[in-house]
């Protein structure tokens, strides 16, 4: 592909995705007061904790409702679940947990969402006394991953030295340069990060520097890490993975790939909200190379729309278009919002007309931002688009709302800004590195270009 034609390409899409008039094509949220549920009752007085009750909670809930995991406290025993069962009983029912936030829509990988028989269950074992019933009932309890997620790295890299965070004062955005040195390229199959100190990391992107420029300015600033407000500081030559409240890393299918050039430094620029105290932070990223051939890079592109919200109002629409410039395939979208986000809807339309709903949030959560994999992954041929819509509500009603009274809020890196953003995470149909046939990325570009600098500063 012709050099100049691909960048305008990316170009096209980037002005596309920016332009955001006020639209009112948006799904309303959804309502506050939940379906009745679809439920059969059982026989009264009938349902146990061990029988009927621990199955869902040990499927559905104990993966971070477990010693040492995220959730205040845990539900692998009776005795965890019966004194909270009121409280399990109605956060099920208005489904604030599962902390599962897209609608019911395309099949998506590892979905947590229960069922209104489920629900209905766990309800009327909470009203008929919350009974233990027979200990010999009891299932096992899943097998849980310990620590990383997808199992031991191949390689753990960490922020060089502890970054401490102070008590006071505005968020803080510190990329911290780690060297890989490796003498030739190699292909992830996934990258999990392990935030240091969950109380104050807000979110972690994980960035490539084939410049050198990142460690210039790392050696021009005190201290760990160097600081910047939004940005790196430098082209990065492409974003290799991020973490964010709920989000969870998982492996690409065989013969999909990200790629991490040679002797290329890795960047963590590391979110850090204050919370009224001095904190510590070391953030680890774990590396997990391709163990089969790599056919295909997974490619990422963010969907965005400008936001200026007004003060007090509580239904600022925007929506954001981008055209789908050949055939690929998407195979995950993560939404993201701050906390004036209320409602999210992400949908293509093929060439035809048809339309395809990829992912609707209708009640953001800012503490609860997923990736949403399909089990299937969805074709768009050359020629679709993709839409994003999403609503915010900036008035004094909402609880969510850092600002009292409301003020004018527009996109910006602190959590009292806001943002609007759709990752599209896809393959190029028409790529096939194994036999050869490639399809140049902005990246690629941005690499050359590194490569090119560097070799210009040594001579």
């Amino acid at each position: 592909m012709n050099p100049r034609l691909l960048l305008g390409i990316v170009s096209a899409a980037a002005l596309v995705a920016l332009a955001a008039p006020r639209a009112k094509s948006n799904p309303k949220p959804a309502s506050a007061n939940p379906p009745p549920l679809a439920y059969t009752p059982r026989p009264a007085n009938t349902l146990t904790f061990s029988k009927d009750v621990a199955p869902v909670l040990f499927q559905n809930c104990a993966s971070c409702h477990r010693a040492g995991e995220v959730a205040p406290f845990a539900l692998t025993s009776y005795a965890d679940a019966a004194k909270r069962a009121k409280t399990i009983a109605d956060v099920v029912e208005k489904r604030a947990m599962p902390p599962w936030k897209a609608a019911p829509g395309p099949a998506y990988v590892d979905e947590c969402r229960l069922t209104d028989d489920q629900i209905g269950l766990i309800k009327q074992w909470t009203a008929e006394g919350a009974k233990e019933g027979n200990p010999a009932d009891l299932p096992a309890l899943p097998k849980f991953p310990d620590g990383w997620r997808n199992g031991e790295p191949d390689l753990v890299l960490e922020m060089p030295e502890p970054f401490t965070v102070p008590a006071e004062g505005r968020d803080i955005y510190q990329n911290f340069v780690i060297p890989t040195s490796f003498t030739e390229d190699k292909w992830l199959s996934a990258v999990e990060i392990h935030p240091g100190n969950r109380r104050v990391v807000h979110h972690v992107l994980v960035h490539l520097d084939v410049s050198g420029k990142a460690r210039e300015l790392d050696a021009k600033d005190p201290g760990p890490g160097y600081r910047t407000w939004g940005g790196v500081g430098f082209p990065s030559a492409g974003q290799i993975g991020g973490w964010a409240p709920g989000n969870v890393a998982r492996r690409q299918p065989d013969g999909i790939g990200v790629n991490l050039p040679k002797n290329a430094d890795i960047v963590l620029q590391v979110h850090y909200n204050l919370n009224g105290k001095p904190e510590t932070d070391r953030t680890k990223v774990g590396l997990y190379f391709a163990k089969a051939p790599v056919d295909k890079r997974a490619r990422l592109f963010p969907l965005a729309s400008r936001i200026n919200i007004p003060a007090g109002d509580a239904d600022y629409r925007v929506t954001s278009s981008m055209p789908v410039p050949s055939d690929v395939t998407l195979r995950s979208v993560m939404p993201h919002m701050h906390l004036l986000g209320r409602d999210m809807r992400v949908f293509a339309t093929l060439p035809d007309g048809t339309e395809l709903p990829l992912v609707h949030v209708p009640d953001w959560d800012f503490n609860w931002q997923m990736g949403y994999a399909f089990k299937e992954p969805v074709k768009l041929p050359r020629g679709s688009k993709v839409t994003l819509e999403a609503r915010y509500d900036n008035s004094a009603a909402n609880p969510r709302n850092p600002n009292s009274p409301p003020k004018p809020v527009r996109w910006g890196e602190q959590t009292t800004d806001e943002m609007c953003l759709a990752y599209l995470n896809f393959t190029v149909d028409a790529e096939s590195l194994t036999q050869g046939k490639t399809v140049p990325s902005i990246t690629d570009y941005l690499r050359k270009a590194g490569e090119a600098r560097k070799k210009k500063q040594d001579n």
